[in-house]
């Protein structure tokens, strides 16, 4: 019936930690004594799998909680020892009892009908779930506990018990077809008898023999009560007298055979209740381990349902379980929870328009390269509740219940250690240095490498000079074993421990150095400052005392004081900094992010621009395509030059369309950039005495002579004039002299060698295409191709690659440009091919 936890854990420091007030805390929360029960037996367990299980099944019913499919758990009983009664052979339940078992039942049924149409998919998730212990689907978890409840039939025991109780418990008269009868001829012979005895009311009424004009009942018989001086005047039996002996209860005699009768049916209603409840007991011990699983689920349910309550008042979280010695713990503002129960129930005491007291979260992160945290600071600076915290997380973490936090993480631990105890604790435990000592012992003997161990005010209690070198040796040994450990400290030298020893680090509890009032703060790395005086000064004592413990106070004192202010002084201006650097990259980051919107906007408004711009230019062209054409004659002439004509624009159109998209997406994804080819607008293979079409004047020129790398002399006509490259809109004849020295076999120049080349039997191809292949696969191909053209003294060839995404086209000309044999690496204009190609001077 009750939680049979896997793995129990053996040593936990419960008491010592709350977990009984807090499984008192949340088991409030269920609705039945049974959840009630359950909740309270539940303890921390060292499988991980269960624990982690459990999580997820509350996160389940909380999101039925928030979706609105609560269950009302009313009636739900541990039915344990009515079912072994019923066991019994012979055995007969009381009809209260099969009332109790019968409301059961009906949960069971009840429990079936509510779960039967709850969308999974419709249920969301909840701030208490995590990436670790979420399921697949939103309640699968859960339902798959409930499978045996949700796959019982309770049909044929429903049928026996159903409605056949009254609402005080007792048989309903239908409960049989023979009772019914019985409670019929019952109720029949007591109105006979009420008749007859009225009449005989009437008839002594006037004599005055009656102390009361009514009829009583004694021992289940109708009397008249008759004055004790008129008791011989009503022949009867005298079925007893009043205490003051006043008035005699007789039973008259013509109403004695009636009343016998009325006895008779009353035993038989008897034997006839017997026998229906026995039935029923035979029923209920036909099923009573169904009924016993089935209770048990639902009961567990019902646990859950009041943890996820919990989780949902206290802002609970599950938390993510590692295994045993994973490398960290984690809490992000972590919150006590009977600290903050107490903090609620002050809060409440606090006028209107008061501050009312709150809690202060805790961040704490450990890992698996630094497993002991030594804590330092002042009396009042949350030490304690720090050690209590982490104790008290990682017992409710295995143990199945959410945790007040935004989020944690947790190995799971092979025991939970503690010895805690000072006069400001949420429960008082206060402690000698023998029974510190006696416990430490303890712990030492059960601690391991996946404990946890807590130790408050470690080595306290005794001379102080011992107590430090006691406590550094106690820390050490744990350290060595590599216990996930937290101690608390006054102690300087176990704060030098701290920052000497590989494996642990400091920690300080934090205080406000100006006013000496505890912040609740945990700082990570550099030791806390006890400020004893400061606090003593604080809460009131004699000025005069404390001006005399600060002169007896030695200079080492003072001194390590004010390194570790200097020190906390530091490490604030340090973290303000980090805060203002990390505020400043992220505005940075949304200025930038904001930025690029902005340029791809613009872009997209240039390129829509542009597209706008030819569009229109391209209509006008047809149009005066059009034109020319009507004035042909020649019908036949003029369809097919028409038809020419509207393929040629459909093919510039295309064409065009292909070339812009991939420009777009090549400056878009980078691919173009560094690239010093990437402009198809300029024609790069110019020399002197080619024949030219310029673009300002529509009209072919001859080049005169290379001004400098991006400027011509040419002539057009008569007309002698200075041109940019980017004026030259194709090269329409190269100079004669360059096409007699590209001929095949002609000799290369050189300080007086001829070399003769071979003629090949066929002609060489002077393009390439390596449309599709991987970037390795090119370059061979396209080394070998070069290298016969230069062997066949070609001037320039082409290779074809594609345009894509630019990475073969940039790994090619890349190569290209370091190849001995390549004099310049040029892209074509958009109608040669533009970006999905590349033209290749040679070196001649």
């Amino acid at each position: 019936m009750f939680p049979q936890i896997p793995g129990p854990l053996q040593h936990t420091s419960a008491e010592a930690l709350e977990f009984p007030r807090l499984r008192e805390l949340v088991a409030g929360y269920a609705s039945t004594a049974a959840g009630r029960a359950w909740t309270l037996r539940l303890e921390p367990s060292g499988d991980q799998a269960w624990a982690a299980t459990e999580q997820r099944r509350v996160a389940e019913c909380l999101r039925l909680i928030q979706g609105g499919h609560s269950f009302g758990f009313h009636g739900l009983v541990d039915p344990t020892e009515l079912l072994e009664h019923a066991r019994i052979a012979g055995a007969v339940l009381e009809a209260e009892q099969v009332r109790t078992l019968a409301v059961l039942v009906g949960r069971f049924r009840a429990f079936q009908e509510w779960a039967r149409p709850i969308p999974e998919a419709g249920i969301s998730r909840t701030g208490i779930d995590s990436p670790a212990n979420a399921a697949p689907a939103p309640t699968r978890s859960l339902f798959e506990l409930a499978a045996p409840l949700l796959q019982s039939n309770f049909a044929e025991l429903w049928r026996a018990i159903d409605g056949k109780f009254e609402a005080d418990g007792s048989l309903a008269d239908h409960a049989s077809p023979e009772l019914a009868r019985i409670r019929r001829q019952m109720e029949q012979k007591r109105r006979s008898i009420e008749d007859s005895l009225r009449g005989i009311l009437r008839r002594l009424g006037g004599e005055g023999s009656l102390q009361q004009d009514l009829i009583t009942i004694r021992g289940e018989r109708f009397v008249l009560p008759v004055k004790a001086e008129w008791k011989r005047r009503v022949p009867g039996v005298i079925h007893g007298a009043s205490s003051s002996g006043q008035t005699f209860f007789i039973e008259p005699m013509e109403t004695i055979e009636a009343n016998n009768d009325l006895q008779r049916l009353l035993e038989e209603e008897q034997e006839e209740i017997q026998r229906v409840l026995a039935a029923m007991t035979r029923q209920i011990a036909s099923h009573a381990g169904v009924i016993a699983d089935c209770a048990a689920g639902l009961t567990e349910i019902e646990s859950l349902f009041a943890r996820a309550r919990f989780a949902r008042d206290y802002a609970c979280v599950a938390p993510v379980l590692h295994a045993s010695g994973a490398a960290r713990i984690v809490l992000k503002a972590a919150r006590h929870p009977l600290l903050e129960q107490r903090l609620r129930g002050e809060a409440k005491a606090y006028s209107q328009g008061a501050e009312s007291p709150a809690i202060v979260p805790l961040d704490l992160e450990m890992t698996g390269a630094a497993r002991q945290l030594v804590i330092s600071g002042p009396n009042t600076g949350g030490k304690t509740v720090v050690l209590k915290t982490v104790g008290l997380f990682a017992l409710m973490s295995q143990s199945g219940i959410p945790v007040p936090a935004e989020a944690i993480e947790m190995p799971v631990f092979d025991a939970v250690l503690a010895d805690i105890g000072d006069s400001q604790s949420i429960a008082q435990n206060l402690s000698t240095f023998s029974a510190h000592i006696v416990r430490l012992k303890a712990i030492l003997a059960s601690a391991s490498a996946s404990s946890l161990v807590l130790l408050d005010e470690l080595g306290s209690a005794t001379d102080p000079e011992e107590g430090a070198a006691l406590a550094a040796a106690i820390a050490g040994r744990f350290a060595g074993r590599g216990s996930w450990s937290l101690i608390s400290t006054h102690h300087t030298s176990m704060k030098v421990y701290a920052a000497n020893t590989p494996g642990v680090r400091n920690a300080a509890a934090g205080f406000d150095e100006e006013t000496f009032a505890p912040t609740y703060k945990v700082r990570i790395g550099v030791p806390g400052v006890s400020a004893g005086i400061h606090i003593a000064q604080r809460l009131g004592l004699d000025p005069a005392i404390v001006a005399e413990a600060r002169e007896r106070l030695g200079k080492q004192t003072e001194e390590i004081g004010r390194f570790l202010d200097r020190l906390h002084a530091d490490l604030l201006a340090v973290n303000t900094e980090r805060s203002e650097l990390q505020r400043q990259q992220a505005e940075l980051l949304r200025e930038r992010q904001k930025l690029e919107r902005e340029g791809l906007q613009e872009q997209q408004r240039k390129v829509q621009a542009m597209e706008s711009k030819l569009a229109s230019l391209l209509k006008s062209f047809e149009y005066q395509t059009r034109e020319a054409l009507r004035g042909i004659e020649d019908k036949a002439a003029q369809q097919k030059v028409s038809k020419l004509a509207d393929r040629g624009m459909a093919k510039l159109r295309r064409e065009f369309r292909e070339q812009v998209d991939a420009t777009v997406i090549a400056h878009r994804t980078g691919a173009d950039r560094g690239d010093p080819n990437a402009q198809p607008h300029l024609v790069r293979n110019v020399g002197v005495g080619d024949t030219i079409q310029l673009r300002s004047l529509g009209k072919p020129a001859v080049v005169q002579r290379q001004l400098d790398a991006d400027s011509f002399e040419v002539t057009a006509g008569a007309l002698k004039m200075r041109i940019p490259r980017s004026d030259i809109a194709q090269v329409i004849a190269p100079a004669a002299e360059r096409m007699r020295s590209a001929a095949p076999g002609a000799a290369s120049p050189g300080k007086g060698i001829t070399v003769a080349r071979a003629r090949s039997e066929t002609a060489i191809a002077t393009e390439l295409k390596v449309i599709g292949r991987n970037v390795e696969e090119a370059i061979d191909e396209v080394e070998k191709f070069v290298d016969a053209a230069s062997l066949e003294g070609l001037p320039r060839v082409r290779v074809v690659h594609g345009s894509g995404m630019g990475i073969l086209r940039r790994a090619l000309r890349e190569y290209l440009t370091k190849h001995p044999g390549v004099a310049r690496v040029t892209e074509p204009p958009h109608n040669e091919g533009g970006a999905g190609a590349t033209i290749v001077e040679l070196r001649q």
